[in-house]
């Protein structure tokens, strides 16, 4: 695999990953009143960074923006709808309408975004470590807060979803690329320049509650129950996936979004509340298990959930 090259500015360097059920240490404090808090959340594709976000976008003066890195790509109608817009809005999108940011003025993205929105926090689930490294830089240089958190599932799962959404595709090359971001994941945490927390997607999907609660801890918000009520606010992501956003978008006037072919009839049954995906141990083909074990068993060991 190739090297990850990550650099932060003066005051940065080696901030541990603390344990989830740990507490939380770092050189940020929680964030004063005009402080910004950038949220970024790293990790593998299809690890539930869709729903932590909309978790956490009930925060008081949060809002979650999805994939940030999209926004290079609003209005932009060379791109593909899933891409240039709002997933859950389409073009129409009246939260986006108006927003252009343009990194060379000067203006961080999260500081952009929070004046449009009229928020203190922002939550992104880019995932990708260069843009959050670049971010990260911004934020501190400003003066703001930085928040990483390292989402993590069980690689089973996530090379199967991977494989139920891309049937086509090599095991052994899915296999190798969850593990090149888990690599590069680590480096990222390793090297960041403020509190790291290591989440399982499966203990936010199991104990919501006390998860949710434990985030807002973090971040440095109070927390309220509401925050799992995710269906119950607007949302307007870029990018991140079809199905969660149709559960948070099944109220949404206008909403554009639907789960694709291969998942639309676990969607349109799922209830209006967090449940743990669990699919893979069904559809994991032996093969498929026994290779994923060959390859990447020992890295998933701490990740893994149940047998």
């Amino acid at each position: 695999m190739r090297a990850l090259h990550l650099r932060f500015g003066a005051g940065g360097g080696h901030i541990p990953i603390q344990s989830w059920r740990g507490g939380v240490q770092g050189r940020n404090g929680v964030a004063g009143r005009d402080t910004i808090t950038g949220v970024m959340i790293c990790g593998a594709g299809h690890s539930g960074s869709t729903l932590l976000g909309m978790v956490l976008s009930g925060l008081a003066g949060a809002v979650y923006i999805g994939e940030g890195a999209k926004v290079r790509y609003l209005g932009d109608a060379s791109k593909p709808l899933r891409k240039r817009a709002c997933k859950i809005c389409g073009d129409a999108c009246a939260f986006w309408s108006g927003f252009c940011w343009d990194e060379t003025l000067g203006e961080g993205l999260y500081a952009a975004v929070a004046r449009h929105a009229g928020a203190a926090i922002v939550i992104d689930s880019s995932k990708k470590p260069l843009w959050i490294a670049a971010r990260a830089e911004e934020l501190r240089a400003a003066g703001h807060a930085v928040r990483l958190v390292f989402l993590t599932r069980d690689g089973r799962a996530v090379v199967n979803s991977r494989l139920r959404k891309y049937p086509d595709r090599d095991a052994a090359e899915q296999i190798a690329d969850w593990l090149s971001q888990i690599e590069a994941a680590q480096a990222l945490a390793d090297a960041f320049p403020g509190p790291v927390l290591r989440l399982a997607y499966e203990d936010l999907a199991t104990a919501p509650s006390a998860t949710a609660a434990r985030l807002a801890a973090f971040v440095g918000a109070p927390f309220d129950s509401s925050m799992l009520a995710f269906s119950q606010r607007e949302h307007h992501p870029l990018g991140g996936n079809n199905g969660t956003q149709f559960l948070a978008a099944r109220a949404q006037k206008g909403a554009i979004v639907r789960p694709g072919a291969r998942s639309a009839a676990y969607y349109q049954a799922h209830p209006d509340a967090i449940r743990l995906d669990l699919r893979w141990r069904e559809e994991f083909r032996p093969e498929h298990a026994a290779l994923f074990e060959r390859i990447a068993g020992p890295v998933n060991e701490t990740m893994k959930w149940g047998p």
